[in-house]
């Protein structure tokens, strides 16, 4: 990302795990570690937590630290240094990647379409005298490989299939020729404490729960994965979030599974491959990403010539928060969403749909449903995340019959999911968690 020369005069070559903060299956680390061996460097792996990102509060917090000590450990034994820094007030350090950089001859990094690589990544390289690097291990196949951004699922999906061959497969297997002997910087976090939770962070829990998917839940996703009630689903989007495990990781692991016991992962690969991706595709190719700017034309015109129809009821913002609705169900989904970090991926297109519905304009609406993902949700502030909340608006989807509020817009009903899932134990089921 910049023009800078390789520092061969230097201590090591550093990687900044800015969004995959894991060790196995990260194409960055294994890239620095390339870099290392070639020039005779050991390799140190950066990680940091500030108090101030946007949204920060106690449950993100702990689910990063709640990673720490898994990276520590599998990074000791491969011999790369680590260092952990938590900055908890606005008078500790704010320039330690700086401080790492100086004595590193290169720095490699995260490629990512959204906060934090998308404002830090530009920003870091112009201040560097040091080659910066960044390396997308967040996708299957490379955010790189498409040109433009695609229109829906059934655009990017063949060109996907094209290229799958060439890159779901492990990754080559590495290690350092030279192991990090150096001191520990003054700044390094040494006592990182974290409470349990219902999602604890980090790739020890990550893998354990795709363990558990692929024992308990694989062979039952095509019918149940739709069904909240059923859990079927693999509960692996908050690890994928922070990087804790990638979806390469668990596309192999889901194919040879499936393979093993003669069971057919396609829906399940569908949405961990094709959708996720169409949704890094949106992030990338979009300048504002969170905006009804990013709609398809057919649907802003529909929703802004609806936007005056009449609404009842309306709902204001901290109702919505504070799941005081007159529906149940959402009700349990935001309870869900408050209570745990995460809302069934079902559940949650209906959550979106009925803020539009009872929100004074979809303005409003949207900004509700991202101030709501983004305060509370593990996987929230991801591509993911925001192209399912605009799915909503009628991102990569077709026009449908017109009607009040939602124009062409699809349209979800109370009455059809009852008739589609079992709404009333999963409202007990909300109801247990508290």
């Amino acid at each position: 990302m910049n023009s800078a020369p390789f520092q061969v005069a230097a201590k090591y070559v550093l990687y900044w795990a800015q969004v995959n903060r894991r060790v196995t299956c990260n194409h960055g680390l294994a890239y620095a570690v390339e870099l290392a061996n070639q020039a005779g460097l050991p390799v140190l792996f950066y990680e940091g937590l500030t108090f101030d990102y946007p949204y920060a509060s106690e449950r993100f917090d702990q689910f990063l630290l709640q990673g720490a000590p898994d990276t520590g450990r599998q990074l000791e034994r491969l011999g790369i240094g680590y260092v952990f820094y938590h900055r908890q007030k606005r008078s500790d350090p704010n320039d330690v990647l700086y401080r790492l950089a100086k004595d590193a001859a290169a720095l490699v990094t995260d490629d990512y379409p959204l906060w934090p690589a998308r404002v830090f990544n530009p920003r870091v390289a112009s201040k560097l005298d040091i080659p910066y690097y960044a390396v997308d291990s967040s996708c299957i196949v490379p955010m790189s490989r498409f040109e433009k951004r695609e229109y829906a699922a059934y655009t990017i999906r063949p060109k996907i299939q094209k290229m799958l061959s060439e890159y779901l497969r492990p990754t080559p297997a590495w290690r350092v020729q030279r192991k990090f002997s150096g001191t520990r910087p003054e700044f390094a976090a040494s006592n990182m404490r974290a409470q349990s939770n219902r999602y604890p962070g980090g790739s020890v829990a990550a893998h354990k729960r795709l363990r558990r998917f692929l024992k308990h839940s694989l062979h039952r996703y095509a019918d149940s994965s739709n069904q909240p009630s059923e859990n079927a689903t693999s509960g692996l989007s908050p690890y994928l979030h922070f990087g804790h495990i990638s979806s390469l990781e668990v596309a192999l692991a889901v194919q040879n599974y499936a393979s093993e016991h003669k069971l057919l992962p396609d829906e399940f690969l569908e949405e961990l491959i094709v959708r996720r991706e169409l949704a890094f595709n949106f992030a990338r190719f979009t300048p504002i990403p969170e905006s009804l700017d990013a709609l398809p034309d057919w649907a802003r015109a529909t929703l802004a010539k609806h936007s005056r129809d009449h609404r009842d009821p309306i709902y204001t913002s901290g109702q919505f928060e504070q799941a005081q609705t007159h529906d149940l169900l959402w009700n349990a989904a935001q309870r869900e969403l408050l209570l745990t970090g995460k809302i069934h991926g079902y559940y949650r297109m209906y959550w979106g749909k009925k803020i539009i519905e009872w929100s004074r304009t979809p303005q409003v609406a949207l900004a509700t449903a991202i101030h709501l993902n983004d305060r509370y949700a593990l996987d929230g502030r991801d591509p993911n995340s925001y192209t399912n909340i605009l799915w909503c608006f009628g991102l990569h989807d077709r026009p449908w019959v017109e009607r009040p509020i939602f124009g062409q817009v699809r349209y979800m009903s109370y009455g059809g999911m009852r008739r589609k899932t079992d709404v009333d134990a999963y409202v007990r089921d909300v109801e247990c968690l508290q």
